[in-house]
């Protein structure tokens, strides 16, 4: 009986056929059917004066030319229209009938567009009441939903009620189909894959997409939810994705912050290492200055002592020759004037001898003070940046230096870790072992 059916349906609006005409190619075509094509085909058909029209046959594409009857002069196809009566009688006989089959569980409509959510409650729009009484089915034929009484009233179970369409109860929004843009009047039924849109029936007919190539919605619908659910699921994975590595970024900033702080400690620990060795060396040094301070003049005092023990002796003998020098007896003279001559000549002598001793330099040539180098040093302390992996780094220093840092690392390089830098002096030579 479905085959039967599907053989009794109109290509044009898929309901049994009513008012049948046959077509010069033996297929047929619904009255009303047939003057949609022809008044969408032809804009200026006229049914008062019935020019001359074509049109082709939806099923073979034949080209059909009507005279000046119109439409009128097709022959009705009546053995078609009995068998259509005959087969909605046989509907009838039972509850298993097809009709009553697919009034009670009809198919899924337009690839379940209008399935209607659970949650949603659909009210009868035929009825009078106030509140109207909550609906039980949808007929998709009226595109109205009934209550129970208003369902019995509107469609009683005879022709041509037996051919409508009824599911479960379907928002108004969304039962009624999505209209054609160029014949406003008819539903899209259909998908053109060559300019990828939905079109009716009349646009693949007499439209500009009649040499397209088609495709049923339902098929479409599959392809392109299966393509979109494809699409859907590597989007969600790269999601899920990028969350992992997302997070993982995230602890890795919190690696980063410990380490780093770490590193700060660390620097602060060799600076103070640093600043206290110089502490040292600069108390060691200023003591050394101090006792060499000490000790030269202590020598100085020495020699300012001898020079003025010197000098008081001399001052007396020189008091002695000055008056020896005013006598003017010349017996007197000479007798006293030889020993205070050979007084003055050896005082003389030992002046001669006590001057090349006495040092007048105040620089300390012993304690010479250079710190250029290490000045250099210090101002270049900086991470070396390259990579230390898997390697002992050893800073080999000259006799007279001392090493700035010695590091030793066995495990894999990563960026995130500061302690895989090292301190060290551009004047120390770095080996890899």
């Amino acid at each position: 009986m479905d085959t039967l059916e599907s053989e009794l349906t109109c290509p044009i609006c898929l309901e049994l056929f009513e008012d049948p005409l046959l077509l010069p190619c033996a297929h047929s075509l619904c009255f009303n059917c047939a003057h949609r094509i022809l008044v969408s085909h032809c804009p200026s058909f006229d049914e008062s004066s019935k020019p001359f029209s074509a049109f082709q046959c939806p099923s073979c594409r034949y080209v059909i030319t009507l005279d000046q009857q119109g439409l009128d002069g097709l022959k009705r196809n009546v053995t078609l229209q009995n068998i259509i009566d005959r087969f909605q009688k046989a509907s009838l006989s039972g509850p298993n009938s097809p009709t009553e089959t697919r009034r009670c569980n009809p198919p899924p409509v337009d690839d379940d567009r209008v399935m209607s959510s659970p949650s949603e409650a659909v009210q009868c729009q035929f009825c009078e009441q106030d509140p109207p009484q909550e609906a039980v089915k949808t007929c998709v034929t009226c595109e109205v939903s009934y209550c129970q009484e208003c369902l019995r009233a509107t469609h009683p179970n005879k022709k041509p009620f037996t051919g409508h369409r009824l599911t479960e109860p379907v928002p108004d929004s969304r039962l009624r189909g999505l209209a054609c843009p160029e014949h406003g009047e008819e539903k899209v039924n259909m998908y053109c894959v060559t300019d990828d849109q939905l079109i009716c029936s009349l646009c693949k007919l007499v439209g500009h997409h009649r040499e397209h190539q088609v495709a049923a919605l339902g098929e479409r619908f599959d392809k392109l939810k299966q393509m979109l659910d494809s699409n859907l699921s590597n989007l969600m994975k790269r999601n899920s994705e990028l969350e992992n590595l997302m997070a993982k970024l995230i602890q890795t900033c919190q690696h980063v912050e410990h380490n780093a702080a770490l590193q700060e400690n660390k620097l602060t620990e060799e600076c103070d290492t640093l600043i206290n060795i110089v502490q040292q060396r600069r108390q060691i040094i200023s003591t050394k200055i101090k006792e060499g301070k000490v000790v030269r003049l202590r020598k100085l005092a020495q020699q300012i002592a001898s020079c003025k023990q010197f000098v008081e002796r001399s001052s007396s003998l020189i008091a002695q020759a000055d008056q020896v020098l005013k006598e003017t007896d010349h017996a007197r003279f000479l007798q006293t004037a030889k020993s205070v001559s050979e007084r003055v000549s050896m005082a003389t002598a030992s002046s001669q001898i006590l001057i090349p001793e006495i040092n007048l330099n105040d620089a300390f040539d012993g304690f010479a003070l250079d710190f250029s180098r290490e000045k250099k040093m210090l101002e270049a302390l900086d991470y070396l940046t390259a990579t230390v992996s898997r390697w002992q780094t050893v800073c080999l220093m000259t006799p007279s230096s001392r090493p700035s840092a010695v590091t030793q690392n066995e495990g894999p390089h990563r960026d995130e870790t500061p302690e895989k830098h090292i301190y060290c002096s551009p004047f120390c030579s770095c080996e890899e072992l």
